[in-house]
């Protein structure tokens, strides 16, 4: 199968299978719980410069980590968490948001649909990004939102920090 480039799935991927035929060679991770040894729900960027696990000093298996374009609490988010706190044990919450966001660097949704069509001809007016250049703001309201969850615990530990990818630190938030 082929794309209209001419390209195959296994030739754009190739080097991603290649690293993880090492990977696998010394793969010690079998036999993990699939729930948070840690109690930890973790709701972070997908930013590439984010490294959950490191960051906290956690390991494979410590936590649930839930990774979307600027760690926003979505109904995503909160429907994972219903899951991660019932089924997983997770028994606190952290919402990490980071400096020099993408996702807080411009005004509005629009701003973003507009870049897209003009830069690539993508209608995305249908997708909701949750852009908010105000990241506390943003982050005062997810953590608002997960607290008055009806279907949440009450008595979950819930928190915010901010990440700066900058130095590697987190400031946790009294919101």
């Amino acid at each position: 199968m082929s794309d209209n480039s001419g390209t195959t799935p296994s030739s754009v991927f190739e080097d991603l299978v290649e690293a993880n035929e090492d990977y696998a060679e010394s793969f010690s991770l079998g036999g993990l719980k699939p729930v948070a040894a840690r109690g930890l729900g973790l709701v972070t960027c997908m930013d590439s410069r984010i490294d959950p696990l490191g960051i906290l000093g956690l390991k494979p298996g410590d936590a649930k980590v839930l990774r979307n374009a600027g760690a926003r609490v979505d109904d995503g988010i909160l429907d994972t968490l219903v899951l991660a706190a019932y089924l997983l044990e997770v028994d606190r919450v952290l919402v990490m948001p980071h400096t020099r966001c993408k996702m807080a660097s411009v005004a509005s949704d629009s701003v973003v649909h507009d870049l897209i069509e003009e830069e690539h001809g993508v209608d995305t007016r249908s997708l909701d990004f949750h852009t908010d250049s105000d990241q506390m703001g943003a982050l005062r309201r997810g953590l608002e939102r997960i607290r008055h969850h009806p279907l949440l615990p009450e008595d979950l530990p819930v928190a915010g920090a901010l990440y700066d990818v900058d130095t590697g630190r987190i400031t946790l938030t009294d919101l």
